[in-house]
């Protein structure tokens, strides 16, 4: 599900990439976990620790105990608003830096997301290199006078940078509220006894990730939605 959003909103802008596959830091498997090597693997090994020992310390009485974090910690909305103040804060405090890296990680993600068959069959030094070129480009692009450097916040360059990474991990939590898993998205706020209750669509509007279902109807369907959108913002714009 969380693939097929991201090939719909082809005009997304890479923070929102990025922030689509962020709530799976907490698998080792995962893309995002896998795009930057050692580094990034290291620290699915750590936000998984944490996610399942704020998942056994905050459970309910009648949750089980767990051995793994995924899909807890990061799939709710407070890790992604913690997670999108973040980088706000570290854009407006450091600058043109901090910025350059947020957006190197971007690029190289919505690489990883949206060509990932290219992407398995590439370098990854060939994906890092062009993240930060393309990182270095987006910077100087942005940075010229009405171009959104200061988008919503007048005077504070990059304040913003927050707020798609919000909206990216709130869209993966949507998606994955409808496969048959549930996600806990509203943590901690109790719902029928659970502190993680895992909420989702009805029963029998769930599938399974990779079930023909999403591959053959929500996958062109989001598709043509995406296409359209972007068309209409080129036009609305024009």
């Amino acid at each position: 599900m969380r693939d097929n959003l991201l090939l719909a909103r082809t005009e997304a802008p890479d923070a929102d990439l990025w922030a689509a596959l962020a709530p799976d830091l907490d698998q080792k498997s995962a893309t995002i976990s896998r795009a930057f090597g050692p580094a990034s693997k290291l620290l699915a090994v750590i936000i998984d620790k944490l996610s399942e020992a704020v998942y056994n310390a905050t459970r309910a009485k009648g949750e089980r105990r767990r051995t793994g974090g995924h899909r807890t910690l990061t799939h709710t909305w407070i890790w992604a608003v913690l997670v999108g103040a973040g980088f706000s804060f570290a854009a407006v405090t450091w600058g043109r830096w901090a910025v350059l890296a947020t957006l190197f990680v971007h690029v190289v993600l919505a690489v990883e997301g949206l060509l990932w068959r290219m992407a398995r069959v590439s370098s990854d030094i060939l994906v890092w290199l062009l993240g930060a070129t393309s990182a270095w480009t987006l910077v100087g692009v942005l940075n010229e006078p009405g171009n959104g450097s200061d988008w919503l916040f007048d005077g504070r360059p990059y304040l913003w940078l927050g707020l798609p990474i919000v909206l990216g991990s709130v869209v993966h939590t949507l998606g994955d509220a409808l496969t048959v898993s549930g996600c806990p998205m509203l943590w901690p706020l109790p719902i029928a006894g659970k502190r993680w209750y895992p909420l989702g669509t009805p029963a029998f509007m769930r599938f399974r990730a990779g079930a023909w279902v999403e591959n053959k109807v929500l996958m062109p369907a989001f598709v043509v939605i995406g296409a359209a959108s972007g068309v209409g913002a080129v036009v609305l714009t024009a």
